[in-house]
């Protein structure tokens, strides 16, 4: 094949610029994340073998080879991997399919908007663009690749400029070689940062690279003096030039180690080389059990929960290893679902090296493995939660959503998720300001209380407008502030805590059980006895949009509300459903009135024309549209709402 030129997508070339000019302070992790890269393309390789030998073409020396040239300018990284196809040369480099560039560069135009910044750890850590790292310190990218197993090479190569080329090539061994032509103040002794030093890249590699599992070596040019027969140094001669192969890297897997060895700041330069984070993880969990199932784990929190957590391509699960060796990079079945954002290894002799995901499924081993690790994991948050809530808290903020998920999930999976989860739960609340457990809840109810009053919304400014909450902040009860759509539906999965139910705000009775309560509940039966004529005609003219019509006696200031019957699903409920096209579930809305606003004495007054009366109609369609603009709901006929209120104010 002729030398071919193509464009880069635009989210592409739109990345390359800003990789070239704006982003990254700190130019040497480029040199980091092209050996995880080729540290991933041997683990690639070595898990094909595991079915077809042939692959390995005869060498199973896994390796990586750094090859700095001063008189050429070039650094050299090269792998015997997997190596790629033309295609997937195309696919994972020349387009975003791969890389998560559209995301990126669509949280760094949101930051922008913010006037806040992104520092480099925050954007590579959590988009995976890290190859296009190398255009900060190259005037041109070479790679040069051959899949295992193929004949055909491909040749990439870009200067960065928007375009690159691919031709056909020979290569001789498997594997993927990416030549950097360094740009003029990364090369040279005057160079801040020498990127063909051989000494600054062995720093580099023991800084960064350190627990690659395998060798990444360098060739280095010593001098020495010669000696004579017996060994003695030959005074006045001059010094030999020697070649003196040397690997950079320790190899030595950290999980092998006690503990009680490592240091913090091992265990952060592990993670962040193993698993591709540019941040001190949140929580480490670090174990080694002995007895019916022999296995040490190395597990961790990311400080931050990746853009695509909850998206359908996320893949959670961490590594499996055998005895060192690595069978497995996204084991799925060990943790469950709720714990998606877990990430880590675990080495186990009692695991076949040979062993499929189906066997895994079936594998009584890793559901042992798999149940001690979740208690690990829950016993260390309920720690946290207890001793160091500020830390619990920034948790809870980046990955509270899959416990609560978790919850909800159970009601299908029929595991007991509920009992291991919900202690570890936190909402907004009404009180303090800040957020609150279950049990800090309950803790603080007054004896008269019964249940655990909720709000749903979109934030707690909201909510607190709401004429629903003016009683219960009144009388002083704690109200939690529901603001993630899921979290109605891990607390309808819950149903009760400490034998308390839980209470929508804005469904069913409140059951206040106090004696004001008690007092107005039998004075709003007795309006509405005396006004059951109109109720039922306020019904008749709104027709099916309600359920129901009723007289309240949980509205203070406010003429109406919104509410939705206490067996179905809530108003936001709804809402969450319809925003996943799936509209089938509504809600039992029951339209509240006041009875003590001005508005109600209005609606006697026209009422007593005869429910056929046009301002009567006007009315009780005005109070249902203002009952669903309260509640966040856009009314079916903007326009007939505002022509209606601009005929009233005439008047």
């Amino acid at each position: 094949m002729a030398k071919t030129t193509h464009e880069f997508q635009a989210e592409t070339k739109e990345l390359l610029n800003l990789m070239i000019h704006s982003i990254y302070t700190n130019h040497e992790i480029f040199l980091r994340e092209l050996i995880s890269n080729a540290s991933d393309a041997i683990d690639k390789l070595h898990f094909e073998s595991l079915q077809n030998r042939d692959i390995l073409e005869g060498n199973e020396d896994y390796e990586i080879f750094l090859v700095p040239d001063k008189e050429s300018h070039t650094l050299t990284i090269s792998d015997n991997g997997i190596g790629m196809t033309k295609d997937e040369v195309v696919e994972n480099i020349g387009t975003i399919a791969k890389s998560g560039t559209k995301a990126f560069l669509e949280q760094l135009q949101k930051a922008k908007e913010n006037n806040a910044e992104l520092t480099d750890k925050e954007m590579i850590g959590q988009f995976g663009v890290g190859f296009y790292s190398a255009f900060m310190v190259a005037e041109k990218v070479t790679i040069t690749t051959r899949k295992a197993g193929t004949s055909e090479a491909v040749r990439w190569e870009s200067t960065g400029d928007g375009s690159y080329t691919l031709e056909d090539c020979e290569k001789e061994s498997r594997g993927t070689t990416i030549t950097i032509t360094l740009g003029k103040e990364f090369y040279g002794d005057e160079a801040e940062e020498n990127f063909t030093d051989t000494w600054n890249l062995q720093n580099l590699v023991k800084k960064y690279s350190d627990y690659v599992r395998y060798p990444i070596k360098m060739n280095f040019e010593t001098e020495e003096m010669p000696r004579d027969d017996e060994g003695k140094i030959i005074e006045g001669a001059e010094k030999i030039k020697k070649i003196e192969l040397k690997t950079l890297n320790s190899m030595q897997p950290l999980w092998t180690k006690s503990k009680n060895d490592i240091t913090k700041e091992e265990y952060t330069e592990f993670i962040k080389n193993q698993f591709h984070e540019w941040e001190e993880p949140m929580e480490v969990f670090h174990n080694k059990a002995e007895g019916g199932v022999e296995y040490t784990s190395l597990l961790y929190i990311p400080a931050k929960a990746p853009f695509n957590l909850y998206h359908t391509d996320y893949e959670p699960g961490v590594q499996l290893y055998s005895r060192h060796v690595f069978i497995m990079d996204k084991c799925k079945d060990l943790l469950p679902d709720y714990l998606r954002f877990v990430k880590g290894l675990v080495d186990s002799p009692d695991l076949s090296l040979n062993i499929s995901r189906e066997l895994l499924q079936q594998s009584r081993e890793l559901k042992t493995i798999g149940k001690n690790l979740e208690k690990t994991i829950l016993k260390a948050l309920e720690r946290m939660l207890k001793n160091d809530r500020e830390k619990y808290e920034k948790f809870w903020q980046e990955f509270g959503k899959s416990l609560k998920i978790g919850i909800y999930n159970s009601m299908y999976t029929g595991s007991n998720v509920i009992d291991k989860l919900k202690e570890l739960l936190l909402f907004a609340s009404s009180k303090e300001g800040k957020e609150v457990s279950l049990k800090e809840y309950v803790e603080r109810m007054p004896e008269s209380q019964k249940k655990i009053y909720y709000a749903t919304g979109t934030d707690k400014a909201t909510i607190e407008k709401l004429p629903q909450m003016e009683l219960l902040k009144e009388k002083g009860l704690e109200v939690l502030y529901l603001l993630d759509p899921v979290d109605e539906f891990a607390i309808e999965t819950i149903r009760t805590y400490s034998d308390k139910e839980f209470q929508s705000i804005s469904r069913g009775d409140l059951d206040l059980d106090d004696a004001e309560s008690q007092e107005a509940k039998k004075e709003t039966e007795e309006i509405a006895k005396n006004n059951d004529d109109l109720v039922k005609d306020i019904k008749e003219v709104l027709g099916d949009k309600v359920a129901e019509v009723k007289i309240s006696s949980r509205l203070k200031s406010g003429a109406v509300c919104l509410v939705a019957d206490a067996m179905g699903p809530s108003l936001s409920m709804e809402h969450t459903f319809a925003a996943m096209d799936n509209p089938m579930f509504k809600a039992k809305r029951i339209l509240e009135i006041n009875p003590k606003h001005d508005l109600f004495s209005k609606l006697q007054i026209l009422h007593a024309n005869g429910k056929d009366d046009a301002d009567f109609k006007d009315y009780c369609d005005l109070l249902y549209t203002q009952a669903l603009i309260i509640e966040g709901i856009m009314p079916e006929n903007p326009v007939d709402f505002a022509n209606k209120i601009a005929k009233m104010m005439a008047k």
